[in-house]
């Protein structure tokens, strides 16, 4: 059996090794593959594994052995599930591998905004404390998240966690989804209004539909206190950034954290990149070394359940 990864850098920068899949049949790995070779270094493959790398129909097409597609993510909108079923061609996903390291990066990107860590860090570097008259001193306003509510839109195994962490720092939490579920434990559900209205900061934990694109809009954020935070480390497509950078240059809102934006990479002139009190990271709440591995064994198991005629994870079906 012939398996190739496109894009194996990302999950693989070279501190974790293949033996799982390498033990599974031939394994070619690329570190990253253009769209235009795609299709011929897939040409002999039985399987893909692919991260970010789209698989089209073109491509699905143009490979005649291909039996099984795993994405090395939750998100497998880089798939043409559709030209892969007409093909007959399982396709798979790594679930659930990142919920703890997603929420804990959404914290994180919160007390950056609220502590200014860096910030502070930073001015020590320079000799600022050094040269202080005082022993102590503050560059920016420190922020104490106890009695806060924190809103969460969308309430899925990261959202959840995150209003677990976000509770044990004095947070209260609403929450936001299609559907109101009223078994859930200290959490308050609310419309999407009144959430960003009410919270001192709102986070996504939602994924990238048609039907909610750019859907954190100018009006949305006209409802949020002056003083309220946006944190973003599920999808870039959910924010209309013009709107946001706006928001925070006129000082609607206080300062936004985020892991995501709607063109990875982002490109030069995308306003975000110079809006005021915007922190910015790229895209790496996913990635701790305990979530790799995660990523890892769910896919060697869902190649293995695939040859076992039992398959697992199967999504587009």
């Amino acid at each position: 059996m012939k398996i190739v990864i496109t894009d194996g850098y990302a999950l693989n920068p070279g501190d974790l090794d293949w033996k799982s899949l390498e033990a599974l049949g031939e394994l070619t790995v690329y570190e990253r593959t253009p769209a235009e070779l795609v299709a011929e270094r897939c040409a002999e493959a039985d399987v893909i594994l692919t991260n970010k790398t789209p698989i089209t129909k073109d491509t699905i097409d143009r490979v005649p052995g291909l039996k099984l597609i795993s994405v090395l993510a939750t998100g497998y909108n880089i798939v043409d599930t559709v030209a892969a079923k007409e093909k007959g061609v399982t396709v798979c996903n790594a679930p659930g591998y990142s919920t703890a390291s997603v929420a804990q990066h959404a914290i994180a990107l919160l007390l950056e905004l609220t502590n200014n860590v860096g910030l502070h860090s930073t001015s020590v570097e320079a000799g600022h404390w050094v040269t202080s008259k005082d022993w102590s001193y503050s560059k920016a306003p420190l922020i104490e998240l106890a009695g806060k509510t924190m809103g969460l839109v969308g309430f899925g195994s990261i959202g959840k966690q995150t209003a677990l962490i976000a509770e044990a720092l004095g947070m209260n939490i609403l929450y936001h989804t299609p559907n109101k579920k009223t078994e859930v434990v200290n959490a308050q559900y609310a419309s999407i209004e009144e959430l960003f209205e009410k919270s001192d900061a709102v986070s996504l934990h939602c994924p990238a539909t048609p039907g909610n694109n750019k859907f954190v809009n100018a009006v949305l954020l006209g409802l949020m206190k002056p003083s309220a935070f946006i944190i973003n480390t599920a999808r870039g497509q959910l924010i209309d950034e013009a709107a946001l950078a706006d928001a925070l240059n006129k000082n609607i809102i206080a300062g936004a954290g985020l892991d995501v934006l709607s063109t990875e990479p982002p490109t030069a002139n995308n306003p975000l990149l110079t809006a005021k009190n915007c922190v910015i990271t790229p895209h790496i709440a996913w990635g701790s070394k305990e979530a790799r591995l995660r990523v890892l064994a769910i896919t060697a198991n869902n190649i293995k359940a695939f040859v076992d005629g039992k398959p697992v994870n199967t999504v587009g079906v």
